[in-house]
């Protein structure tokens, strides 16, 4: 994280749960998608935190957090970061979610309206059945047994010195093959292999993404969210950004054109400035 960041390790539910802490004022809490960790939002750090404080947490089963044999639903990790924000003594917070770490921060505004002041989706996930050929290949019968062998340190170094292995599954040259690679990478140890496959079976199948926000939203108290997406996303596609103005009221929606599946790293100028506008706007 940034120099100015704090890491810090709490103990949750017997695990170990590492974030970082720094700022003062309004407070956002980040959360990361699969297989990312804190390390993705660090940029942003110096960027907000002379007037907000940021809580930047690795998930269970990402990062530097514990990876324990459980529950790696929507709805646990939500938990999880309600009782983060309990032991940090935080009544409300703006959720800022990317990918899986959008539907998060989805299910929790729906479980703890009162704790949520408003909500930034980025790229995320819930919003409809779409979702990357690679991300449904892992829910698939017997990943178990492959995924060790692709992700064995001999493997990775025939797929890094051919590059052209990830971008022929669809993904986007640049930011998004060098993040996905830094999470696949991540794969050779057995216990995030392990809370990856229960991650995303949690949310994916072979057909598509299995949880649909759409169901629970409309009856969901309404919050002001700000959906992010970027143009040339091929992980989740784009339009999900338009349907996501079906389900939320008081849905504003920032394209950034080009950008991929990390529109926030992509363009992190836009991205901050975009944040401290919408925290600062009046519910």
């Amino acid at each position: 994280m940034s120099a100015t960041s704090v890491e810090h390790t709490v103990t949750l539910h017997g695990h170990a749960l590492s974030y970082a802490d720094s700022g003062s004022g309004p407070v956002l809490l980040f959360i990361h998608g699969l297989l990312g960790s804190q390390r993705q939002w660090a940029h942003l750090v110096d960027r907000l935190d002379d007037d907000h404080r940021l809580v930047v947490p690795d998930l269970f089963g990402h990062g530097q957090s514990a990876k324990p044999v459980g529950d790696y639903s929507l709805g646990a990790h939500a938990a999880t970061l309600r009782d983060l924000l309990d032991r940090l003594g935080i009544e409300q917070v703006t959720l800022v979610g990317h990918s899986l770490g959008g539907g998060i921060a989805m299910v929790f505004s729906y479980l703890f309206p009162e704790r949520v002041d408003k909500l930034v989706l980025v790229a995320s996930g819930g919003l409809g059945r779409e979702v990357s050929p690679l991300l449904r290949s892992a829910t698939l019968p017997g990943a178990e047994y492959v995924l060790p062998v692709i992700a064995s340190g001999w493997m990775r170094d025939r797929i890094a010195s051919a590059g052209r292995a990830l971008g022929s599954v669809g993904l986007r040259p640049g930011r998004d093959l060098t993040e996905v690679w830094d999470g696949f990478t991540s794969l050779g140890d057995a216990d995030t292999r392990r809370a990856f496959l229960a991650t995303t079976r949690a949310v994916i199948d072979p057909g598509g993404q299995s949880v649909n926000a759409h169901d629970y939203l409309p009856e969901a108290a309404p919050i002001p969210t700000l959906v992010v997406w970027g143009t040339k996303d091929r992980m989740i596609p784009a339009w999900h950004a338009a349907s996501a103005t079906a389900s939320i009221q008081s849905c504003r929606v920032e394209l950034f054109q080009g950008a991929g599946h990390f529109p926030h790293l992509d363009d992190p100028e836009r991205f901050a400035a975009l944040v401290r506008e919408f925290v600062g706007e009046a519910a």
